[in-house]
Formats: C-alpha cells, structure tokens, sequence
C-alpha cells in the first residue's frame, strides 16, 4: 500500500462488539504500522445494543463468554442491560485507542476488488457524501441483520387495529405505556425480554405466539463466581468464571442434541415449577421441535415467570384469524379484546454485509450462490472476511475466532510475500450444501438465499464450537481450500 491517507492495510465495517475486538487483534496480533480504520455507518459504537431502544433490552446470553477475553466482564450480574454493554465496548475502545480509528457516519455502499492493483476500492457514503477508500483487507463486522428493516411477516387485518403498533426495533422513545393493555405477538428472545418490563407499568400483557419455545431460567449472580471473586487474583477468578460458563454452555448445547427427550423432561420439571396453576404447561410451553434446533430463550433470575405468577402477564397459543379494531380473533376462537398496543415481536431480517454490495473485477457477488471457508471468507472473493458469531453461544466467541484466524492468515501471507487469497473449491470437489447456521427458526429459513453456504466437507464445513474454532484459528491449516496470489503493483 502506499501511504496515501484513504490506504489502508485493513478496513473494518461496523463499530459493534465485532468490529472492536477485531480492531483489538488487529492492533496485538499484526506488525505495529499496520494500518486500519472501522467504518460505521451510524453515529455511534455499539451496533445492536446502541440501535435497539426498546425496553429491557439485554444480552440472551452471559456476558463472561460474549465480553472480550481480553478485557473480561468484571460485574456480578451475568446477564447485562443495553446501556451496560455500550458502556462496556466503549470503555475497551478508549482503553485500547480503537476509539480514535473510527470514522462515524461512514456507510459502505459498494467494494470492488481489483486484481490488477489487488486491493479493495471501497465507495462510502460519508455524512452523505460519496468517498472512496483502498484497503488490502476487507472485514466485514456488521451483524447478521438489517437495521433498516424488520422480518415482514403477515398478520391478518393488522391494518383494521385503531391502537399503537410499535416494531421492537423502531421502539418511539415517547411512547407511554402506562396502564395499557399489550400484546406481544412472538415467542422469541425480544418477546421474553419484553413481557416482564413491560408488564410492570401495563394494566397487563399478553404474549401471543404461534407456538411456543423454550424458556430457560438463568441464575443473574452466582454465589461460587462470588467466592472465587473474593479469594483469588481478578485474573484468575476472570478466567475460571468465563471457563466455567464456556464449558457449562457447550456441555449443556450437546446434551440437548445427543439427549433430547431427556432434555425436554429437564426443561419441563423446571417449567412446572415456575409456573402458576392457572397457566397450563400444554400448550403454551411444549415446543413442536427439540431443544436447541432454535435458539433457546434465556429469562434472567426467572423473571418472565414472576410476571406470571403475579398475574400481570399472560400467554396465549394459536393462530391469528383476524386482527379487528381493538380486538384479536385466533382460529381456535379465543380473542384478545381491548387491546390498547399490539407489539410485532416477530423476528429480524437476516442480511449480510450491512447492505452493501461487493464486486470481484466488475462482477458482483452473490453471497447466496457461493460456499464459504472456515465460516468466514466466501468462495472466489480475495482477502474478505465476514464476521458470523454462533446460534448457540455467545456471539463474540465466533467473532473472536474469526479475528485471530484473519490476523493469522494476513501475517502468513506476509511472511510468504502473497498478496491476496482467495478460497476455491477444486474442480473434482463435490460439496453438498449444508446450512451456515445450524438452527431451524422461521427467520433463519427464510435467509436461505441470503446467507452462503457451508459445504460436508474439509474447510467448508459449518463451524463445531468454539474450542475447535479457536484451536484452528491459532494452530490449524490456513492452506487448504485457499488460492494464494503474488501480484507486483
């Protein structure tokens, strides 16, 4: 690269908890003078948990896994508000200077590879003017879903309801539930945080799902986390805490699959005894799918329960017949009358890459039509990575994993003298398409032709855990599967 001031050796999309720790491997991990800027395209970091506003808006899993492992979650509470882990990927940027190489307003609309100057030229919309941008290494950090835009989703005469219809995602900041009847339409992660805040100020909520998920209870403050806090060096209680939720998660994801229907007893008993006995546990909590073939809900503390047992929340199974003025019809013929606010709870939208589109030499890419290596770097497309972090645990693990296999293929190519890599799939290779994610959820099926394509076999295999991920990341073969270039520009 030249030293011009738009070159650069590695450009990140996204402020999120992504794109801060890759910035952080990027800063620890590569020769010091390397060169690197994080776009965003919004005005501030913290990707989803700046963007959602809704109320009670909280991580889904514990933040000893998805915090950074190099600057661990030191408060007792496993499982953290919005604002809170803003405050905390803000505190790690300012603590590491990352802070200083973002560039705010910043969107990626287009990036275009050239094989002839084997570089990224990057078209960025910045604070509505157009700029263009160089880098050798493109890394894409920007989630999985569309911020502009919701899952769509067809509800029945949802256009008759005279109240207030509010997306979690675009929650309106004065919107005054107080004393209001709700309904939350969906049984995901979003519905099982929302109930139990809202319902402390509504006259009362329901939650109308389809058909139901799981919904585990999670303990917020452990008393052993506490004892090692108190005993032992911070470094070492850190690192025996987030190990102990890394292996508690893992054991427990692989008990499900090996085990389910004795998984399903164990989440029934602990159902049944969180349950008031006007609230029957058929149909309302028995899943027509086993345990963790869709992302399990996760209830701090038992708090979707409490709401329950106090009788300021309520659940309610079918399918919606008609939505009227104030009314909701179900096709089993129970209704939802004097409905002051319906919620549409009902799943984001997957997109890849923020939106933008790339190109390879003027051709563009379709993410959908191509496979991808190690869960990163999409079949025929040089020196690109796209962060995906796991369904079944937290995020950052798969982020993480990414960004040390990315700082490692990059010193590799250095050492060799290469200038950019390319993932093929050999000509006498026969792949079997398998999906990315390992999860059957309505918005994840209906991703199919949005999101690429893992393979049966060799580096285009879907990822297993984060122990195997890390481990190759750090130690495994970076050759297999990859073209290497050595162009002189």
């Amino acid at each position: 690269m030249t030293e011009n001031a738009n070159d650069y050796d590695v450009i990140i999309v996204g402020a999120g908890i992504s794109g801060i720790n890759a910035a952080y491997r990027i800063q620890t991990q590569l020769p010091a003078g390397t060169r690197y800027v994080i776009l965003e395209g919004r005005d501030n970091m913290g990707g989803t948990w700046d963007l959602f506003k809704y109320p009670g808006i909280r991580s889904d899993s514990d933040l000893h896994t998805f915090g950074f492992p190099f600057r661990p979650w030191d408060e007792q509470k496993a499982i953290a508000d919005g604002p809170s882990i803003v405050k905390y990927i803000k505190e790690t940027a300012a603590v590491y200077g990352i802070d200083q190489h973002i560039r705010y307003r910043h969107k990626l609309v287009t990036a275009n590879w050239s094989s002839d100057s084997q570089s990224w030229s990057l078209e960025v919309d910045a604070n509505g003017e157009s700029r263009r941008l160089n880098s050798s290494f493109l890394m894409m950090a920007t989630g999985y879903y569309d911020y502009n835009e919701p899952l769509q989703t067809t509800i029945p005469g949802l256009e008759n309801f005279k109240g207030t219809i509010v997306h979690p995602q675009f929650w309106p900041e004065d919107l005054d539930y107080s004393n209001k009847k709700m309904v939350i339409i969906g049984s995901g992660a979003t519905a099982i945080t929302l109930l139990p805040v809202l319902a402390e100020k509504a006259s009362h909520v329901t939650m109308l799902q389809r058909s139901p998920g799981y919904i585990v209870s999670l303990s917020t403050v452990s008393p052993l986390d506490n004892l090692a806090r108190a005993l032992l060096p911070s470094w070492i209680a850190h690192t025996l805490i987030r190990w102990r939720f890394l292996v508690q998660g893992y054991l427990f994801f692989h008990f499900c699959r090996a085990f389910p229907n004795a998984a399903r007893k164990l989440i029934r008993q602990g159902t049944l005894k969180q349950l008031p006995k006007n609230v029957p546990h058929d149909p309302h909590f028995v899943p027509n799918y086993n345990p963790w073939e869709q992302r399990m809900c996760a209830c701090p503390d038992g708090d979707f329960y409490k709401s329950l047992q106090e009788g300021r929340a309520s659940v309610a199974t079918g399918r919606i017949k008609t939505v009227t003025d104030r009314s909701i019809e179900l096709e089993n013929s129970e209704r939802i009358d004097d409905i002051d606010i319906i919620i549409t709870a009902t799943g984001l939208k997957i997109q890849l890459g923020g939106g933008a589109k790339l190109f390879v030499d003027g051709q563009e890419v379709n993410p959908g039509q191509k496979f991808i290596w190690k869960g990163l770097m999409l079949q025929d497309v040089p020196n690109a990575a796209f962060v995906i972090g796991y369904t079944n645990a937290s995020w950052t693990l798969g982020a993480d994993a990414t960004a040390q296999l990315v700082t490692r293929l990059i010193g590799h190519m250095r050492q060799k003298g290469m200038t950019s890599a390319v993932p093929r799939i050999g000509s006498s290779e026969d792949l079997q398409p398998m999906p990315v994610l390992n999860l059957n959820s309505t918005y994840v099926e209906k991703a199919k032709d949005v999101m690429p394509k893992a393979g049966d076999k060799g580096p285009w295999m879907p990822r297993r855990s984060y122990f195997t991920d890390i481990w190759n990341a750090k130690f495994g073969d970076i050759n297999t599967g990859l073209q290497f270039y050595r162009v002189s520009t």
